[in-house]
C-alpha cells in the first residue's frame, strides 16, 4: 500500500477549520481507494510570527522538499500587517520551492449560483496555468525619498526565457492531456478537421508592455509550431479577457499568462464559478513538491463559528491527489462526489447560508467518498 507524506499547514482564520475537512476527505480516499496518507503539521502563521517574529523559517525548505506535497489551509492574521506573512511564507515557499506554475481550474459546479445570466456548468469549465515565480513578484525595485513629496517608489518586472518557456510548455501540456479523451466542446469544424484536440489561449498586454509580452508570445508561437500543432492557439489582451470572461466563459480550455494578469483574472474566475468557497488552487513544481491552497483568504470574522465554506480546500486537496499525488481514481471520487453536494444538498456557498455547518459539508463529502460506487 503506498503512503503520501504530506505537509498540512492549516494557517490563519478559518484555515484551520476547513483543512480539518480536506484532511477528513483524504483520509477517507485513502481508506475507499487503498493508499495511505502520512500527516505532518506545522504551525507557520500569524499566531507564531507574533510570538517568535518567525514566518517561514529558512530550516523550514529543505524539510519540506522532503514531502510529496503540501497542504495550505489560509495564511493572513488581523493582527499582523498585510505582506508580512504572504511574502514571508506564501512567497519564500513558492519561490524556494520552484513553484512555477500556480494552475486553477475555473469550473461551475451543479447548483452552485453564478452571478452571470444563464450560463451553466457547461459553459465555465476551463483552466487558468499561471506563471509563478517571476513578474513584479521578483522583488526588484526599491524607494527613494521615502514619505516626502519627492518619494519615488520603482517595482520591476522581469521574466527569462526559460521562465516563460517553462510556464508555456506546462500549459500546452496540460491541454493535451485535458482533452485526450475528448476534443474541447468549443472547437470548430475546421479545427476538427486539422486534428486539434484543444485550445491554449495567451493573455498578455503586447500593445502596451511590448518588451516584456513579445517575449511571452513569440516563445508561445515556436513552442506551439514546433511541439503542439495538435493544440489551437489563441491570444487576447488581459482587459480584453477580463470582458469575455464575463461574456463568453464558454471560448475558454486552457490559459496560459504570466504572474500579475494570472492573479487578476483568476480571482475574476474564482466570482463566475460560484465564488471563492467553491475556489481551489496549486502551487506546481512537476519536478519537486507542489502546495495546494483554497483561494479565499483566512476570513478571520468567521473564525470559530462552524459556518465557513470548506469546499474550497476539499478541491484543493482533490487537486493535490490529482496532480502531485497521480491518485486519478480518488480525485475524480471526490470531485463527483462534490458535485453531488452541491447540486443536491447544499442551499449555498456563502458561510452561514449552506444549510449545513462546516464539519457537517465535510462529513457529507467523506461519506460520500467512502460510499462511492464509480
Amino acid at each position: 500500500m503506498k503512503t503520501h507524506r504530506i505537509a498540512v499547514m492549516p494557517g490563519d482564520g478559518t484555515g484551520p477549520e476547513v483543512t480539518v475537512e480536506a484532511v477528513k476527505v483524504l483520509q477517507a480516499a485513502a481508506q475507499k481507494f487503498g493508499f495511505k496518507v502520512d500527516l505532518t503539521d506545522y504551525d507557520f502563521g500569524g499566531e507564531r510570527y507574533k510570538k517568535t517574529g518567525e514566518t517561514l523559517p529558512d530550516s523550514a525548505i529543505p524539510e519540506l522538499r522532503k514531502f510529496d506535497a503540501i497542504l495550505l489551509g489560509a495564511i493572513g492574521h488581523p493582527d499582523v500587517k498585510p505582506g508580512i506573512l504572504e511574502k514571508g511564507i506564501l512567497l519564500k515557499a513558492r519561490f524556494a520551492l520552484d513553484q512555477y506554475i500556480n494552475l486553477r481550474p475555473v469550473k461551475l459546479f451543479p447548483g452552485v449560483e453564478t452571478p452571470l445570466k444563464d450560463k451553466t456548468p457547461e459553459d465555465i469549465d476551463f483552466v487558468v496555468v499561471r506563471e509563478n515565480t517571476e513578474d513584479a513578484y521578483c522583488g526588484m525595485g526599491g524607494v527613494s525619498h521615502y514619505g516626502t513629496q519627492d518619494e519615488v517608489a520603482v517595482q520591476t518586472a522581469m521574466y527569462t526565457r526559460m521562465g516563460v518557456e517553462r510556464a508555456i510548455r506546462y500549459a500546452f501540456e496540460y491541454a493535451k492531456k485535458r482533452n485526450a479523451k475528448k476534443a474541447w466542446k468549443g472547437l470548430s469544424d475546421d479545427d476538427k478537421k486539422a486534428g486539434k484536440i484543444g485550445q491554449l489561449t495567451l493573455v498578455g498586454k503586447t500593445n502596451v508592455l511590448t518588451f516584456l509580452y513579445d517575449l511571452w508570445e513569440r516563445a508561445f508561437h515556436e513552442i506551439g509550431e514546433a511541439d503542439y500543432k495538435n493544440v489551437k492557439r489563441d491570444y487576447n489582451h488581459v482587459d480584453a479577457c477580463c470582458m469575455w470572461f464575463v461574456k463568453n466563459p464558454q471560448w475558454y480550455d486552457v490559459i496560459v499568462t504570466g504572474n500579475m494578469f494570472g492573479d487578476i483574472i483568476t480571482d475574476l474566475g474564482a466570482m463566475i464559478q460560484g465564488g471563492m468557497g467553491i475556489a481551489a488552487g496549486g502551487n506546481i513544481n512537476p519536478e519537486g513538491v507542489s502546495m495546494f491552497e483554497p483561494i479565499g483568504g483566512s476570513a478571520p470574522k468567521y473564525t470559530g463559528q462552524n459556518v465557513i465554506n470548506p469546499l474550497a480546500a476539499i478541491c484543493s486537496a482533490q487537486m493535490m491527489l490529482d496532480v502531485a499525488l497521480g491518485e486519478t481514481q480518488a480525485a475524480e471520487a471526490i470531485e463527483k462526489v462534490v458535485m453531488d453536494v452541491t447540486g443536491t444538498k447544499m442551499k449555498s456557498m456563502a458561510a452561514g447560508r449552506m444549510g449545513y455547518s462546516t464539519s457537517e459539508v465535510g462529513d457529507l463529502v467523506a461519506q460520500g467518498v467512502a460510499d462511492y460506487k464509480g
